[in-house]
């Protein structure tokens, strides 16, 4: 699988391993049948004046109700994609209030063209490496060199896999420039480091606010010893735990050019894609990385060119 990425234009909660993992009815989300006026009425505070203005030029015109209601500048794009958002249960983090980092496009502006990129990304996933009929795998992130945009990749394939409404883990693996606690504003006092060094530590994985559906696992203090903590065999049998616990986990993984991390990572995980960038990355450096992928039970998902 080969595609392009085009460059783009929080409250905590406990987890306990022995957690049972939601039936398809936990996580199904509750159908309302509302009118997409209601969520723009809310929105919007419109007076029940301006309801029938906009009813009336939706009739006279032959519009939609929010096609109207921009008409009439009385709602915005943005308001009219958020109620569709809401009717739709495809939750995304819109408004002034948004703290996410810009990076974060699919929360973002999931409707823009980079989103849409991902969607297909995660549509090949799917009926591929992660397919229903597979083993269950976790899909690790990897690139040759620091900068080719792992973090972004594994943010926004995380959201984006969130936005199916399954329960979705984004585990930051990289022990060496965690990023992912930034990008989402989680705490990172605990987290992966902690957990691997045997330590018993309570609040580690991290609910998305404005994305029910995601959660983020910090790296925590970062240890002086990543590679060996990697290494343990606790570091699979969490795998297999998230796995059990979560629909999708994405993990992200420090550059190849660091050290073996990332490859051992991908070997717990059971999936792997390799990010690279147009002009950036050196071929053998990335023809090394899939050898050595390919030379473990590791199922790689192909290669990404980012120009992000």
């Amino acid at each position: 699988m080969n595609r392009r990425i085009p460059p783009p234009s929080f409250v905590s909660s406990s987890f306990s391993p022995h957690d049972a993992r939601p039936s398809t009815q936990d996580i199904a989300p509750q159908v309302l049948d509302r009118h997409i006026g209601d969520y723009i009425r809310e929105a919007r505070g419109l007076s029940e004046q301006q309801i029938e203005q906009i009813l009336h030029h939706q009739l006279h015109h032959n519009l939609r109700f929010g096609e109207a209601a921009v008409a009439l500048k009385l709602a915005t794009r943005e308001d009219v994609l958020w109620a569709l958002s809401q009717q739709f249960h495809y939750p995304y983090a819109a408004g002034e209030a948004v703290q996410f980092h810009e990076e974060l496009v699919t929360a973002i502006d999931p409707f823009c063209d980079q989103a849409e990129a991902f969607r297909e990304v995660r549509s090949q996933l799917m009926m591929g490496v992660m397919s229903g009929d597979k083993p269950r795998r976790a899909l690790a992130v990897l690139s040759p060199d620091s900068g080719d945009g792992k973090s972004f990749f594994a943010s926004n394939m995380a959201i984006t896999f969130s936005q199916l409404g399954g329960r979705t883990l984004l585990v930051d693996a990289d022990m060496r420039t965690p990023r992912q606690h930034q990008l989402f504003g989680v705490p990172n006092q605990a987290g992966l480091s902690g957990i691997l060094a045997g330590r018993a530590e309570a609040n580690v994985i991290h609910q998305v606010r404005d994305l029910p559906a995601l959660h983020v696992l910090p790296v925590g203090t970062t240890p002086p010893n990543p590679l060996e903590l990697l290494q343990r065999a606790g570091f699979g049998l969490l795998m297999q735990e998230l796995l059990s616990k979560f629909d999708h986990v994405v993990v992200d993984t420090p550059a190849d050019s660091h050290g073996a991390d990332a490859r051992v990572v991908a070997s717990k995980c059971g999936a792997a894609i390799v990010l690279t960038r147009p002009g950036k990355t050196r071929v053998k450096p990335t023809q090394r990385l899939i050898s050595a992928i390919n030379k473990t039970p590791t199922k790689l998902a192909g290669v990404m060119f980012n120009e992000f």
